[in-house]
């Protein structure tokens, strides 16, 4: 995982900005098939946006902190349920930093 800087980090946040969610993670949480989503629009997309309507905080956190830790991904910015991430494609990076 790349360790990014706060400009840098700035960039994303802006370039995310027009985003739409790419994921919706419903009441039932994380399941492997919409981990494994989440994981194909990371590789296609480097920079994502996922919205976690789940029941509270505490568990809308966990979500987030699962997508980071199982896609190596960076939570860039977290607004209500939406959650920014970013993981670089090493092959073929799409977004320059």
């Amino acid at each position: 995982m790349t360790v990014l800087t706060n400009p840098q980090k700035k960039r994303l946040r802006a370039k995310g900005h027009d985003l739409k969610p790419v994921v919706m993670v419903g009441n039932k949480g994380l399941s492997e098939s919409v981990l494994k989503e989440i994981g194909l629009a990371l590789d296609h997309h480097e920079l994502i946006k996922v919205k976690a309507a789940v029941g509270d905080r505490t568990e809308r956190d966990e979500v987030f902190a699962t997508i980071v830790k199982e896609h190596h991904a960076e939570l860039i910015q977290q607004i209500g349920n939406i959650g920014l991430f970013f993981k670089r494609n090493g092959e073929e990076a799409k977004i320059k930093l």
